[in-house]
């Protein structure tokens, strides 16, 4: 099962907030991440790269570019409800 996103706002200090199909909302800190895939490292290094976050289309993740993405159930599943 796939929890769909609608919406998607970049948050201060790295944080996400994720708005899903369900009505649901979570925030999900990608700060963890720097560390644990080189990718990531970018959205700190590359100034206002963080705030573009998009929903990728059909709503299965948000990415940034072609290579830094996340998808919707590790946003689901690790963003802590708000």
């Amino acid at each position: 099962m796939f929890y769909k996103i609608n919406e998607v706002k970049a948050l201060p200090d790295y944080c996400l907030l994720v708005s899903f199909v369900t009505g649901e909302k979570k925030k999900y800190n990608v700060k963890p991440l720097f560390n644990k895939w080189e990718q990531f490292k970018a959205l700190m290094m590359i100034t206002g790269l963080f705030e573009q976050v998009k929903v990728d289309t059909g709503g299965y993740g948000v990415s940034w570019n072609d290579n830094i993405d996340l998808s919707c159930n590790e946003l689901y599943f690790n963003g802590i409800a708000v």
